[in-house]
């Protein structure tokens, strides 16, 4: 598959635009990311397509020097996003004064108010994540939601369920997949996946290390858990010394017992399809580790987006999909689909603001894997 198929038709005209003009956007300060998306004017969505450029922080044009403007060469339509910093996903805590309540059907990620955590029974299912309380009810009647960590051990396991590499905290199996060149036919092996940075240690990982399920921080241990063992994944190449390599996924896949393993996604269902090229405003849905079943609402296409790895570690990623935020720490790996099942992403990276996932068939592609079996 072609870069170019995942974008869908209509901005294809717009994303060779987008090729010219963002590297310049991405030089000046505040700037982590440039995507394809619609024009907002007074906080409300225009028909107007536009370049997207994502800021840490929306500073006025009286604060910013004059190289620093974020503005284009020609006269397509540039609009400014809010994201804050973008960091990969891994552990089980939510960002600091940040909690989650529904809107419009969709869930929605609120800052400003504090996250509320009472002592948990260790041997409650909810032990580790943080709760979180609604600021209002979603209709009347009903109790403000709380996130139910899915942090038990599970056998066979299903997408959605706490994993991880031995020496990290804590994530998301994506889904239970199988070597792409062994269709139609007998795979002759069987593999969980989730991201680089939950399977293989953000690159600090040997093939063959065990893979727990739960992951380490929810109880998992080497001499009881172990469910998978490390069998590929694709490096994550960081900027350094100004340059700055493009990554289209973080993933990786751990072989696994085929009778420890279930396809589905847990309150998902079966995957039907891959969904290669998402409209903006497509509506999604994930189960992970940490929030549990969520749903979200397609924000930006093809975008290239600097994401924190902790420890001075930055990587560009390009082709990103960003929603609006449906995720926390510890939900990396979830497999993100549409609502009928189709598979758009694996989510790995986020912000108070925004989700971000990598597109499933670049996942497909450079790991060799098939996910599902129909298009």
């Amino acid at each position: 598959m072609q870069r170019k198929d995942l974008i869908h038709p209509a901005f294809r005209e717009l994303a060779d635009i987008q090729a010219s003009e963002q590297e310049a956007l991405l030089s000046k300060p505040n700037v982590v990311g440039v995507g394809l998306g619609y024009k907002y004017v007074g906080g409300q969505r225009t028909d107007q397509q536009a370049l997207v450029a994502l800021v840490e922080t929306k500073l006025g044009k009286d604060l910013l020097a004059r190289d620093d403007l974020v503005a284009l060469s020609g006269d397509t339509p540039l609009d400014v996003m809010e994201v804050g910093p973008l960091f990969a996903g891994v552990g089980p805590a939510l960002a600091p004064n940040v909690s989650m309540h529904m809107m419009d059907g969709v869930m929605e990620v609120a800052r400003g108010r504090q996250a509320t955590q009472e002592p948990l029974d260790e041997r409650s299912p909810t032990a580790g994540a943080r709760e979180f309380l609604a600021p209002a009810p979603v209709a009347p009647g009903l109790a403000p939601g709380r996130a139910q960590a899915l942090t038990p051990r599970v056998r066979p396991a299903c997408g959605g369920v706490s994993i991880g590499h031995y020496k990290i905290t804590a994530g998301t199996l994506g889904s239970c997949v199988y070597d792409g060149q062994s269709f139609p036919g007998v795979p002759p092996k069987y593999y969980v996946l989730s991201n680089n940075h939950v399977l293989a240690n953000s690159n600090n990982a040997r093939i063959g290390d065990p893979v727990l399920q739960p992951g380490p921080y929810d109880g998992g241990t080497p001499e009881n858990d172990t469910i998978a063992w490390l069998s590929r994944y694709v490096p994550i190449k960081y900027i350094q010394d100004g340059a700055a390599p493009l990554n289209y996924v973080d993933a990786a896949i751990a072989e696994a017992d085929f009778r420890n393993l279930d396809r589905r996604l847990y309150w998902v269902g079966d995957i039907k399809r891959i969904n290669s090229a998402p409209q903006i405003d497509t509506v999604v849905q994930k189960c992970g580790r940490t929030t549990n079943y969520t749903t979200g609402r397609v924000l930006n296409i093809n975008a290239t987006v600097d994401v924190n790895y902790g420890e001075g570690r930055v990587a560009r990623f390009a082709n990103q999909i960003l929603t609006t935020p449906m995720s926390a720490g510890g939900d990396s790996g979830s497999l993100v689909c549409d609502l009928e099942e189709g598979a758009v992403g694996l989510l790995f990276a986020g912000s108070p603001n925004v989700t971000i996932m990598n597109p499933i068939p670049l996942v497909e592609q450079l790991l060799g894997i098939t996910i599902t079996e129909t298009r």
